[in-house]
């Protein structure tokens, strides 16, 4: 599990750019699925026959896409200025390495340095107009870079402390992850299993995916904030890696199904799964455009508590990646 997550956090898959990541799901799975497909925005759709057909159409929903950045000029010395694509703290962008277009130039985050800015400046947080990325090009003419291309963070995995794993795009690699684990074996029931696209800019590959599924049954498998640090009140915490598999009751765009709650926190209390849940409502998953789409979709999610996510460096308690997977996994057995 934490080997393929490691495999999926190197691939780079900014929002509407997702091609690399795709490309490596669908050849993963084609072999084992009984069926493949995709759809104009880019979702790759996989049914696989489980060990019983179930009475309802179910869909599990993990996203490819990750923040990342975007040219949007380009400076006649040949410094390129950028965009978020995605939510991003421009705190966690200076110094950064990104890969640029898709021929993949490397590129450093640069602004002012220290010793030329003001008092005043120092007391505030850089804004995304005052960053650059710096190719190393002599002139504009030479910086072989098109407005449009993307960047993407450049931030191998590595395995640190106790149990612990920092990559880039761990949401929502780790997501992808489970759903390609799943797929692997033989689910308990028949299931639809979505990779989709867009979901940091709007969650727009889960209306397209949703509307051709029609799913009765929806359950996003997710990361999510963790604010477990010192400086923090308990109650803003969110969630903590370590504390188990996060079950959200509500975050920032969904009010996730009730029954479906109650069934995902009743296998873990059985099968003793640690288990936790969002001590503090924020952030937004594909879920919310699931649970609006068509006549409605009775919707659930779970998660992994990352910390620093939408950063270069995000981190998550590989013990919850593993919980993650058997809950979808006996949920999937409870049909």
């Amino acid at each position: 599990m934490i080997e393929l997550l490691k495999e999926l956090c190197l691939l780079d898959g900014v929002s509407s750019c997702e091609d690399e990541v795709r490309n490596y799901i669908v050849n993963r799975v084609t072999p084992i699925a009984d069926e493949v497909k995709t759809d104009a925005i880019g979702n790759v759709m996989v049914f696989k026959k489980g060990k019983k057909r179930a009475d309802k159409t179910i869909m599990l929903m993990a996203h490819m896409d990750e923040v990342g950045l975007m040219v949007k000029s380009i400076t006649e010395e040949g410094y390129l200025k950028i965009a978020n694509v995605g939510g991003i703290d421009a705190r966690v962008l200076p110094g950064t390495r990104v890969k640029v277009g898709a021929n993949k130039l490397a590129g450093i985050i640069g602004m002012k340095p220290i010793h030329l800015v003001s008092p005043e400046e120092r007391t505030k947080t850089p804004k995304i107009t005052s960053l650059y990325v710096d190719i190393g090009a002599a002139d504009k003419a030479s910086a072989k870079v098109e407005l449009g291309d993307v960047c993407a963070f450049e931030s191998p995995p590595l395995d640190f402390g106790n149990g612990f794993l920092k990559a880039k795009a761990i949401d929502d690699r780790i997501g992808c992850a489970v759903l390609i684990k799943l797929i692997e074996e033989v689910p308990a029931c028949d299931c639809w299993f979505v990779f989709s696209v867009q979901e940091e800019v709007g969650t727009r590959g889960a209306f397209s995916a949703t509307h051709i599924i029609k799913p009765d049954i929806a359950l996003v498998v997710e990361g999510t904030t963790a604010a477990d640090r010192p400086d923090m009140k308990p109650y803003q915490q969110v969630c903590a890696p370590g504390n188990g598999v996060v079950i959200p009751f509500m975050d920032g765009g969904t009010i996730y199904d009730r029954e479906l709650f109650e069934r995902l926190r009743d296998i873990c209390e059985s099968n003793s799964i640690k288990w936790q849940t969002k001590e503090f409502v924020s952030g937004g998953t594909d879920g919310g455009a699931i649970q609006r789409s068509l006549g409605g979709v009775k919707t659930a999610g779970i998660a992994a508590a990352v910390r620093y996510i939408h950063s270069p460096a995000c981190v998550i308690k590989k013990d919850d990646a593993d919980s993650m997977l058997e809950l979808a996994r006996l949920f999937l057995g409870s049909y």
